[in-house]
């Protein structure tokens, strides 16, 4: 809960400073009635909604699971994003329409100088904070906050992309400049605005996180318990900031409860030792059969049933199929 808190705190900052910095574009653009101003101005105005989106979002999953919503409310964030992730893919299109308008009926360009200190400060402001949301997000596994910090960077590339196109018309007093420009960096824009409606959907629809599993794999198999003989059905479900983890742990069948749930604890403090508190686990224990014997290492085992012949390693595959290994 704290987490989502601080979250929701860093997403009304990042929606402040896009309400400042569409401002200044603004201004700039009045100033200078460059197409390319105007373009990044543009998204700027995507920048704000999809911080007040962000924000809202937040909010949301931020409030405590309830009878209607078991598992809390962390969902939102990928609908959040993919919104987001759709504005920013518009604004590229959008920012098209118009370099191809300017090209077929040029704008006087004027006070470019001036303009351009203006837009530069902004990349500045937009970089710094897109860095801090993205590594936020991370640290929370929020991705509103990702997604805000990316945009917010991928607006950073495409102004100072746009600063240098500009820079280079004013030495050069090519028009066409600014229009070609504008429609190079569009295309950043739409790419990244794919990216995030990408991940979003993944989220939605509950796509295995390839990386997140190989970290998780690495940990168990380097601080492995003997008593752990195998583990299956692994699998991993986000909801926000939070992880889910359910899987099948296989112990020797001849552990009481206590015991059982003592290896059950083990398991679960080694993965939240890793990710902390955003990690929920439900484990199920199983008892070990005949076949078993052959992957289990446990020395002084008096029941073994037939000798030790090797320990199977944990992999990104094997982890997750629906049945106890064996040999």
């Amino acid at each position: 809960m704290l987490l989502a808190k601080q979250n929701l705190r860093l997403q009304k900052i990042i929606t402040a400073i896009a309400i400042l910095l569409l401002v200044l574009k603004l201004i700039a653009w009045q100033m200078t009635g460059s197409v390319a101003i105007l373009t990044d101005a543009l998204e700027s105005i995507v920048n704000v909604v999809a911080g007040l989106i962000g924000v809202y979002s937040l909010y949301v999953s931020a409030k405590p699971r309830d009878y209607d919503h078991p598992y809390g409310h962390g969902k939102v964030e990928f609908i959040s994003a993919a919104i987001e992730g759709s504005l920013i893919t518009f604004a590229g299109f959008i920012i098209i329409y118009e370099a191809i308008n300017n090209l077929v009926h040029p704008h006087p360009i004027q006070q470019l100088d001036k303009g351009l200190v203006l837009i530069a400060i902004t990349a500045g402001i937009n970089y710094l904070a897109g860095a801090i949301c993205v590594k936020t997000g991370m640290k929370n596994n929020s991705l509103a906050l990702i997604a805000s910090g990316k945009h917010l960077q991928s607006d950073t590339w495409s102004t100072l992309g746009i600063i240098v196109g500009l820079i280079i018309m004013l030495f050069t007093k090519i028009a066409w400049i600014d229009s070609v420009v504008a429609i190079l960096f569009s295309f950043i824009i739409i790419f990244t605005g794919y990216k995030i409606v990408r991940t979003s959907i993944a989220g939605i629809m509950d796509e295995a996180d390839d990386a997140l599993l190989k970290k998780l794999v690495v940990t168990l198999n380097n601080q492995r318990k003997v008593n752990w003989i195998d583990l299956h059905n692994l699998r991993i479900i986000k909801y926000g900031g939070t992880l889910h983890l359910d899987c099948h742990l296989t112990v020797p069948w001849y552990l009481n409860v206590h015991e059982a749930h003592v290896e059950i604890d083990a398991l679960a403090n080694l993965v939240k030792k890793e990710y902390g508190e955003s990690m929920e686990l439900f484990v199920h224990s199983d008892g070990c059969l005949d076949f078993s014997c052959k992957i289990c290492s446990i020395q002084a085992c008096t029941v073994r049933k037939h000798p030790f012949e090797k320990t199977i390693e944990w992999t990104m595959e094997n982890i997750s199929t629906n049945s106890k290994h064996r040999i």
